[in-house]
């Protein structure tokens, strides 16, 4: 069985856009095509039909090969909760929560584990394409890495480098990674590719010849920066921290303003990847250090992996007066998972399931509270929103990923939506203000355009996953056409 591990010289290289468009070219060649990443790093998780989780990443390389996604293609992710420490998340199932050095003495017994779902998925599969984490070059890591050299190794699985052009210093990169790899890491590599290239190919034939002459290695060809790539999800928060200006009054050339206050720990942003695509629509990610803008029609409160640490930010920042003050005007509010828990009127966390033990008034804004406990509530659902016109009724699927339970008045009296195991989430009692476990609710296009005409806007009606899978056809046609996939074959063989 074949088996190719694409890493890279940094992170945020596009080793997963990669992938997923070389799943998509191989299915299109009538390969059994399975990917799989060893340890992932994210907060965007996505949900299996089986009730694990995985890396948003896996899910969407997972739909480039046309397969369901399971636990065994991400057998080992890390959830972020503070700087130095994350909940580990093992076959989809949390193991249990470990700081930084902590995690350094996991690694040994979790090689199995990885190792065990590498196998299964190699033999369902004529090809596995494996994405590495950060870098081999983090030789500071090596010792029982699992995610990059340490896997390939075990496992016995050739590499090829991913570089990206665009952020420079390209040729010192993949040499750079040359020069630090132990011998018999660097024997791993059979070749490299560069990512993300603008303008002509032509100027880069010296550059390339440079890197073969210093490394020996092969290149596989240069992907250009590929547009289509924005249709698809994101899978580092650091790809939101490049938010656009706006207006005095918040809105642009007559859309409305959706503002997202950003967290740091923001968790699942991808639920806003619809709404960026809606013409009548601007989506504003809001800074530290930035009010909320004025005339935003609603502000979305998002999901995050810390809700009681990201509150206590959210009211450093004054987002809280912000926000009240955008209520007073009339303007609408969204809480999607612990944005849902902080617009109650209480937060507890008497375990220390995200943090220190405590508990904090929440805004005050639904009469729900929340308490954070066990277990993680891990499901795909699907019902229809409730409430008045327009939003009653639309049918809408997605999915929960989410420690706690809420409830209160305003979740018995007006739910958000009426979902397989019941009703889900609160609204107030003039229905300005919502709340919702919901994940992926903007993916539909009824519930996009039901939700829509609830702030105003027009939109909505083609579900989210058509402009997907047109983006991965995009991308292994660039994918086929300047990359030399024959030679990657050939390389998988070992």
């Amino acid at each position: 069985m074949r088996a190719l591990m694409l890493q890279g010289t940094g992170s945020d290289v596009g080793k997963s856009l990669v992938t997923a468009g070389l799943c998509r070219a191989l299915v299109r060649r009538g390969l059994r095509v399975r990917p799989f990443k060893p340890q992932n790093m994210s907060n965007n998780a996505a949900v299996t039909a089986d009730g694990g989780e995985i890396g948003r990443a896996q899910a969407l390389q997972a739909l480039a090969c046309g397969v369901e996604p399971t636990v065994d293609m991400n057998p080992v992710l890390l959830k972020p909760q503070t700087d130095v420490g994350a909940q580990v998340v093992v076959r989809g199932r949390v193991a249990g929560t470990a700081r930084a050095l902590e995690y350094q003495g996991w690694k040994p017994r979790l090689m199995a584990a990885v190792l065990e779902s590498f196998g299964r998925l190699r033999a369902e599969a004529d090809i596995v394409l494996v994405e590495g984490a950060g870098s081999p070059a983090e030789v500071n890591l090596r010792r029982n890495d699992i995610a990059n050299m340490g896997f390939a190794r075990a496992a016995g699985v050739p590499v090829v480098l991913v570089a990206d052009i665009d952020r420079g210093g390209v040729i010192a990169s993949l040499v750079g990674t040359h020069a630090v790899l132990e011998p018999e890491d660097r024997a791993m590599v059979c070749g490299f590719l560069i990512n993300r290239f603008r303008g002509d190919p032509a100027l880069f034939t010296d550059g390339l010849a440079a890197i073969v002459e210093r490394t020996g290695w092969r290149g596989f060809g240069v992907l250009p920066h590929l547009p289509a790539a924005a249709a698809l999800p994101a899978e580092d928060a650091a790809s939101l921290d490049r938010p656009a200006g706006h207006g005095a009054d918040g809105a642009a050339g007559g859309r409305l303003t959706v503002a997202v206050p950003l967290l740091p720990r923001i968790a699942n942003f991808d639920d806003l990847d619809p709404l960026r695509h809606e013409p009548a629509l601007r989506v504003e990610m809001v800074p530290p250090g930035r009010p909320l803008p004025a005339g935003a029609a609603l502000v979305l409160l998002p999901g995050t992996k810390a809700t009681l640490a990201d509150l206590a930010f959210l009211r450093a920042e004054g987002w809280d007066v912000d926000l009240l003050a955008h209520v007073r005007r009339g303007g609408r509010v969204l809480g999607l998972c612990g944005g849902y828990q902080m617009l109650g009127r209480r937060v507890a966390d008497p375990g220390g399931i995200e943090g220190p033990p405590g508990e904090a008034p929440g805004l005050g804004l639904l009469d729900v509270e929340t308490v954070l406990a066990g277990p993680k509530q891990l499901r795909r659902t699907r019902g229809a929103l409730a409430g008045g016109a327009p939003l009653r009724g639309a049918p809408v699927e997605g999915y929960e990923i989410h420690m706690g339970r809420t409830g209160g008045p305003d979740a018995d009296a007006r739910p958000f939506a009426v979902l397989e195991g019941g009703p889900d989430g609160a609204a107030s009692p003039d229905g300005r203000v919502r709340g919702t476990y919901l994940h992926g609710l903007f993916g539909g296009g009824a519930a996009r355009a039901a939700l829509l005409a609830w702030i105003g806007a027009t939109g909505g009606r083609t579900d989210h996953r058509v402009r997907v899978e047109a983006a991965l056809d995009a991308v292994a046609d660039a994918v086929e056409a300047h990359l030399d996939v024959d030679g990657l074959l050939a390389a998988s063989h070992g």
